[in-house]
């Protein structure tokens, strides 16, 4: 089989990342999709980075055993933290994060150089976006605040109405009163969360979707390495598979996808020690 027709592989600390698989299937139809979500150890933002990079390894490395030409990090806080890690240990498939894509398309939509990050707080602690950013623009005016309740109301379901306005409203004030003109979404759960962040954010505040924007940089590179697949008509699989009980995963995995999903698959990782 050619490199260009092997699956693309995605992983996630849970289930948030297939907002970045329902993103790339819209950018790439006819390609060929693994996801892993490690929902055994979910979340990993409150990890220690030193327990994220590991977790992070032992994603990638169960992804390569699947035969995928390519890995995505479709987790905030693990590519924060263990991007250097997997480029330099996983040198055979190129890997995409989803930072450094957000970053680019924040730069592009903002207009007064402020821009505001919402995301777990080991990414917030990680000072990633800021670094991203600043290395391209080193005068971004950059406000971020974590968000650890969004979460768990995306997972029980409460996307809008009134509790998850007033949730929002506590944490956008700080960011809306520092003048952003620019707001990352920078957690795999929060596109779902999207209506409800501009309602409260105001029309001139642009949302900028850590999904979207990784799945057009993803698209972009692999067509740039000649490793999109040319001659498939049919659509893209998604393959997906879970490390612990599929059935909690299977019950969203529709809502995050926005299509009928198929049913999951139990994967056993890897033990990676790091020295």
């Amino acid at each position: 089989m050619r490199a260009s027709d092997l699956p693309i592989g995605i992983f996630d600390s849970g289930i948030g990342g297939l907002t970045v698989v329902r993103q790339i299937r819209r950018a790439l139809p006819h390609e060929d999709l693994v996801y892993l979500g490690d929902t055994a150890r979910v979340p990993y933002g409150t990890k220690s980075p030193g327990t994220v990079v590991r977790f992070a390894c032992e994603d990638t490395q169960f992804l390569l055993d699947q035969k995928v030409k390519a890995v995505v990090v479709a987790c905030n806080t693990a590519s924060a933290w263990a991007l250097p890690t997997l480029d330099r240990r996983f040198e055979a498939v190129p890997i995409f994060g989803v930072i450094a894509p957000g970053a680019r398309a924040a730069l592009a939509r903002t207009r007064n150089r402020r821009i505001g990050v919402i995301a777990t707080l080991a990414t917030v602690r990680s000072q990633a976006y800021a670094k991203a950013l600043l290395a391209r623009d080193d005068c971004i005016d950059l406000v971020m605040r974590d968000c650890p309740l969004l979460v768990p109301l995306v997972e029980e379901g409460w996307t809008s109405g009134p509790i998850t306005e007033s949730v929002l409203r506590q944490y956008l004030a700080p960011l809306l009163a520092h003048g952003i003109d620019t707001l990352v979404l920078g957690c795999t759960h929060y596109p779902l969360l999207r209506e409800a962040i501009a309602t409260v954010a105001g029309a001139g505040v642009a949302l900028v979707d850590s999904a979207e924007s990784c799945a057009e940089y993803v698209a972009e590179g692999l067509r740039q390495m000649g490793l999109l697949t040319v001659d498939r008509k049919r659509a893209g699989r998604i393959q997906p598979f879970v490390t612990d009980d599929p059935r909690w995963f299977d019950e969203l995995a529709g809502v995050f996808l926005g299509e009928p999903a198929d049913p999951s698959s139990q994967a056993t990782l890897p033990i990676i020690e790091l020295k």
